[in-house]
């Protein structure tokens, strides 16, 4: 019996500290979450990725902890929706490897929805954005 309770009290204590891990806004922070690029933000694995689209080009900028991300050897695939069309396009690092970009027509409009899978040191990260 008290193997079995010690299983129920750590099962327990696992569930508790899932839903505090990823309660929204929960967690301290000692950095902001505005966009530096005029983009939009959206926070995984304590990393702020901020994606910018304009007509010719799109940029995705990573901070971790407000500090910007070095991506010159990352690499990405950005999906954006707009309505019933779908455009991928690969995003490679900027030559100071400041950001990840492409240039090309992108036509996003309000609420298009996009998702960025960034690959870096072995990890993926899928990033979703809402655009204003």
């Amino acid at each position: 019996m008290p193997v079995l309770f010690r299983s129920l009290a750590a099962g327990t204590a696992l569930a508790l500290a899932s839903v505090t891990a990823f309660a929204a806004g929960d967690h301290d922070h000692a950095h902001d979450h505005k966009p530096l690029h005029g983009g939009v933000v959206t926070e995984v694995r304590d990393v702020d990725y901020e994606l910018v689209v304009q007509p010719t080009a799109a940029q995705l900028y990573l901070r971790d902890h407000g500090k910007q991300v070095n991506v010159s050897n990352a690499k990405a695939k950005l999906t954006l929706l707009t309505g019933s069309q779908k455009q991928e396009v690969q995003l490679t690092p900027a030559a100071d490897g400041s950001r990840l970009e492409s240039s090309g027509t992108f036509a996003a409009a309000k609420d298009t929805k996009a998702v960025v899978q960034v690959e870096r040191g072995g990890k993926v990260a899928s990033v979703r954005f809402v655009l204003p």
